[in-house]
């Protein structure tokens, strides 16, 4: 067996939680972008390299290596399935106000095609489809490097508003 070694480091995610009652949604998530407040460790943790948002809109991208695999030799569908809940609910996550946060809820993901290190950079983009005083809904579809559907996925978000809001 050949060894490898992963090293990564990640920032207090306190830091952004502290901002978010302060910060509409939409700025909360730019001030991640633009380096104002830190990324979330998951984003590190599976190497997400980009990402983007604007109202009811938000992207990710991964680039698929060889750590994300699981024992039959392809990735792991647990990186689809994070990169998609990530943008769906980052997409939510931009329609909110000062103050309010969300949490899943429920989530539904179909795979379609495999992704290996060969799939290249992939993209998750989630949209928002409704968001209401409690719940909220999004959709989100994976595509490879060609543009190819690799899964697609439906979300639940229960929106958490501060008292009296």
């Amino acid at each position: 067996m050949t060894e490898r070694i992963r090293t990564y480091s990640w920032q207090d995610p306190m830091t952004s939680a502290q901002a978010l009652p302060d910060t509409r949604g939409l700025d909360f998530l730019r001030a991640i972008i633009e380096g104002k407040l830190p990324a979330p460790p998951i984003a590190e943790t599976l190497a997400f390299r980009g990402f983007s948002v604007e109202e009811g809109l938000a992207v990710f991208e991964c680039e698929p290596s060889e750590f994300h695999y699981n024992p039959i030799g392809m990735v792991h569908g647990g990186l689809a399935a994070t990169l998609l809940d990530s943008a769906m609910a980052c997409a939510v996550h931009s329609m909110l106000p000062a103050g309010a946060g969300y949490t899943t809820v429920e989530m539904k993901i179909n795979f379609v095609r495999p992704m290996t290190a060969a799939s290249g950079v992939v993209r998750a983009e989630g949209k928002v489809i409704q968001v209401g005083q409690t719940l909220a809904t999004a959709e989100g579809r994976l595509t490879d490097k060609r543009g190819k559907l690799c899964a697609f996925a439906t979300e639940t978000c229960l929106i958490l508003r501060a008292k009296g809001k």
